[in-house]
């Protein structure tokens, strides 16, 4: 399947490394030499190449799903770019940022202080009578999610009342707790 390269974003694949550039950012990848690339007519084709001696042939066939996939992770990246909303619900928890620094209150003898990288745009929301969102923005897919990750580590939901860090929209599986085991 080859990645169509949208209007605005130019790729060049120079030493084994794929570089995307577009009016979000730009990326880089580098590619192992069992993957072919090749950029023509507006897409990007990603296949085997057999040239390549390997041990195993199916890590040649996996690294060229994990290729295709991550080049195109970029090219609509750059153009399009990512978006993540978290919400924290709990009462006394709270969230703001300064730029790219993020202070999290989540009842702990501490506040939590985080410095987001660079190329991750934040925003953070507290309305009266509503949880706290924090939407995150980027034209990194992995590196979203990986912030992501670590911001939701901090204090997962718990099943029994859904405390906690929350993507918006995520379904969590409740327990019932005491009162279902006394009837």
């Amino acid at each position: 399947m080859p990645v169509h390269i949208p209007a605005g974003v130019t790729v060049t694949f120079e030493d084994g490394v794929v570089s995307v550039k577009g009016p979000k950012g730009s990326l880089t990848q580098k590619i192992d030499p069992s993957v072919k690339v090749s950029i023509e007519n507006g897409a990007i084709t990603l296949e085997e190449n057999a040239e390549v001696l390997q041990d195993n042939p199916k890590q040649r066939h996996a690294y060229h799903g994990l290729y295709r996939a991550l080049v195109n992770n970029m090219v609509v990246g750059v153009s399009e770019g990512y978006k993540k909303e978290m919400e924290i619900v709990g009462v006394g928890y709270r969230v703001s940022n300064q730029g790219n620094v993020i202070t999290f209150e989540l009842l702990h003898s501490h506040s939590i202080v985080m410095v987001l990288p660079p190329e991750i745009k934040v925003e953070t929301k507290s309305e009266r009578n509503k949880n706290p969102l924090i939407t995150l923005e980027s034209c990194d897919k992995q590196l979203l999610g990986q912030v992501c990750a670590k911001i939701r580590s901090f204090r997962k939901p718990e099943p029994y009342k859904g405390k906690g860090i929350k993507f918006v929209g995520e379904v969590l599986r409740r327990k019932s707790g005491k009162s279902a085991a006394a009837k």
